[in-house]
């Protein structure tokens, strides 16, 4: 790997972020506040999900970050250094793919990434090719490589963006609707993609309007709603917390010692009953039942999704397709 320049922004610390804004906002022309007062944290190493739906300011946020458009007000740092002022020394650390790709629809799938990779003053032109074939082959295109580019369908566009985001080592990866225009297998490929990422040390940046999809591939994630952020954190954490669910033929017996061990929230429905779960070892709750003489014929916790928490949170929802 080539020497980084001497400007390269300073590594962040393992507890560091590598995206931190301070109410950041983008009012356009017309008075339209398409961002507004963002104040967002991306840890270093996590695969973190933008989420929200379309116009929400998901994009418009991106392009603040990548030096495309300057804000309004407010501040952005991105791996360590302002935004838009320090583009020259953050840009080549960063990939980006960013409103779907720009392509040379005469040149095929191949020359259109040398074509990138030439323009990158840090490319080392002796390793060109075989840069090339390699991001070829992550993103499944190696077979396609030779075909023009107009010839490409909406999902080998999108591969083909992001192979020239991974062209070379990034510390940080800004995708923007990644799996736009991919099939169910192109989609599974490209998440599992994601995670080989994350796991040799690159923080994923992945926006998307996606439920299912930041849920299945993100460790942290932030929610924007109208040009705001609603919350941010773990996935985990923004998820809904777990109900407590008994199945038994005995649900009054069973809501009260439910009670009697602390539970809140108690519902009795038919055969079941649910409960927030008190603070303790749910097997002791589990012999509780039992020794009152509860038939229990199910018990556990049922997670709830990360679109619960996003209804709960904004009371609507939006495209949670995979």
């Amino acid at each position: 790997m080539d020497q980084p320049p001497a400007t390269e922004p300073h590594p962040e610390g393992a507890g560091d972020s590598v995206i931190h804004t301070r109410a950041l906002t983008k009012r356009y022309r017309g008075g339209q506040l398409a961002v507004d007062g963002l104040d967002l944290t991306v840890p270093a190493g996590s695969v973190f999900g933008f989420l929200g739906p379309n116009g929400s300011g998901k994009t418009t946020t991106i392009r603040m970050l990548m030096g495309l458009i300057e804000p309004t007000s407010g501040t952005a740092r991105v791996l360590g250094r302002p935004m838009p002022r320090a583009t020259r020394a953050v840009l080549p650390h960063v990939g980006a793919l960013i409103e779907g790709p720009a392509l040379y629809g005469f040149l095929s799938g191949r020359d259109n990434l040398i074509r990138y990779d030439a323009a990158d003053p840090t490319a080392d032109p002796r390793t060109r090719c075989a840069r090339v074939a390699s991001a070829l082959d992550r993103v499944g295109l190696s077979a396609a490589a030779g075909k023009k580019a107009k010839a490409y369908s909406l999902g080998m566009k999108q591969r083909l963006g992001l192979a020239s985001a991974l062209l070379q080592p990034r510390r940080l990866l800004v995708l923007d609707e990644p799996t736009n225009g991919l099939d169910p297998q192109g989609m599974r490929e490209i998440r599992s993609l994601v995670r080989e990422l994350a796991s040799d040390g690159t923080t994923v940046f992945l926006s998307s309007h996606l439920l299912d999809e930041i849920e299945q591939v993100c460790t942290h994630a932030a929610v924007m709603a109208q040009g705001r952020l609603i919350t941010q954190g773990p996935v985990t954490d923004l998820a809904a917390k777990g109900r407590l669910v008994v199945t038994t033929p005995d649900t009054g017996e069973a809501a009260r010692v439910l009670k009697e061990q602390g539970a809140a929230d108690v519902v009795i429905t038919e055969d079941r009953v649910t409960a927030e779960p008190p603070e303790g070892e749910l097997a002791d709750i589990n012999a509780a039942l039992v020794e009152a003489g509860v038939r229990v014929r199910g018990f556990g916790l049922e997670r709830a999704s990360l679109e619960d928490a996003f209804v709960a949170l904004t009371g609507e929802g939006f495209d949670v397709a995979g």
